[in-house]
């Protein structure tokens, strides 16, 4: 499969990077500044500065540029008998059947930079296809895909995309105390971030929801609880929910 991704900035190039590594399919990365193109080259994709080619040579077309540059970039390629899928936040189904052709497959996704190392979570939405070509396998490529209506990528945008800062803030926070704590701040990092990683596989692991899994290591008048309360003092579930909301206005 010929897949070109046009836009070769945090998402794009994310995306180009899971797909080289993954070795899925012929990678073609189209943005205009070469000096960005040169690290894709290295990995092993095709470049170029021009999307029209990009596109002409492909199957399947992701648009990867700022929201406000889509239309201008899909208007200018050929989609005719074409996969299009837009990972630009806040562009609509209805928006890409404007822009693009007829006959063109076309899905909307938000992945996550997490994709570099195959580690997106990502949202995907058909809004017209005939199976041209299988999206949802190619973004499995990159991580975890989860197919949902449209109205739930902004949903999908606050747990997944700004959740990815969410949870760096956390581990930064948990590091900093770590710090306090008596431990040097590369030694602390690497302990929260391997307490975090050890979370999510117990969660994966076992199938669990996260509070069984919590009161199995909090016994009473222990110091797990005592932490736990401290923080819920301090609002950290309200913050998030708060956080996770604001990140929808």
């Amino acid at each position: 499969m010929k897949i070109a991704i046009i836009g070769a900035g945090a998402m794009g190039g994310a995306i180009a990077e899971g797909l080289l590594k993954a070795q899925y399919g012929d990678i073609i990365v189209s943005n205009p500044t070469a000096a960005k193109l040169n690290r894709f080259a290295t990995l092993g994709a095709s470049v170029t500065q021009d999307n029209q080619v990009a596109a002409h040579q492909a199957e399947v077309i992701i648009i990867a540029v700022k929201p406000w540059l889509v239309e201008q970039v899909l208007t200018d390629i050929d989609t005719e008998g074409k996969t299009v899928v837009s990972v630009a936040a806040g562009i609509t189904s209805r928006q890409l059947a404007d822009w693009t052709s007829p006959d063109a497959d076309l899905w909307l996704a938000i992945p996550n930079i997490a994709a570099q190392n195959q580690a997106s979570m990502t949202f995907l939405v058909s809004a017209r296809q005939s199976g041209k070509a299988d999206v949802k396998a190619l973004f499995d490529t990159i991580g975890e895909t989860l197919l949902c209506d449209e109205r739930l990528l902004s949903a999908g945008t606050a747990l997944a995309s700004c959740g990815l800062a969410y949870a760096l803030r956390y581990i930064r926070a948990a590091a900093e105390g770590g710090v306090e704590l008596g431990f040097r701040a590369t030694e602390a990092q690497r302990i929260v971030m391997q307490t975090v990683m050890g979370a999510a596989k117990l969660l994966e692991s076992t199938g669990l929801h996260a509070e069984q899994l919590i009161d199995q290591v909090t016994t009473p008048g222990g110091l797990t609880i005592k932490g736990l309360n401290e923080m819920e003092h301090a609002g950290f579930t309200s913050a998030v929910i708060r956080g996770l909301k604001a990140s929808i206005k």
